[in-house]
């Protein structure tokens, strides 16, 4: 199963020479960039770690993408992302967000039923890397 999440999921995924195109993008635009990771991919995870300090002043792409390349080392079998952010309205406003770096199997999403009084149904999905502890949910078994 493949984690849809964020600009950009649906598609292929991005060569580092498309993602630094994006980052530049980015950056012309005056957007703070930033990088974070995390083996919890559940879609109300909003808080992944972030990898270093957001980058408010860089002018070029190749800044991101070191540290882009960096957190691929430290953590290949994470999913890693770029997030974009806009200050110009006085707050920070994300406008771009996308996933750079996928661990090599994807587990995918339970979908759960639990029926309640009446006639009422929840559901509720659950990541089944979650099955396994924090740190050593992707990788060789």
């Amino acid at each position: 199963m493949r984690l849809t999440q964020g600009t950009f999921s649906f598609l292929p995924d991005l060569s580092d020479t498309q993602i630094g195109a994006q980052i530049e993008y980015c950056l012309r635009n005056g957007w703070a960039v930033s990088v974070e990771y995390t083996d919890d991919p559940h879609p109300r995870n909003t808080y992944w770690d972030m990898w270093g300090m957001p980058m408010f002043d860089l002018k070029d792409a190749a800044g991101v993408m070191a540290e882009v390349t960096a957190c691929r080392h430290a953590f290949p079998d994470h999913y890693i992302k770029v997030n974009a952010f806009d200050s110009s309205h006085g707050w920070e406003a994300l406008r771009l967000s996308f996933i750079v770096n996928r661990p090599k199997d994807e587990p995918g999403f339970a979908l759960e039923r639990q029926e309640g009084a009446g006639r009422q149904v929840r559901y509720t999905t659950r990541s089944y890397a979650a099955d396994r502890p924090s740190g050593e949910r992707y990788g060789a078994d």
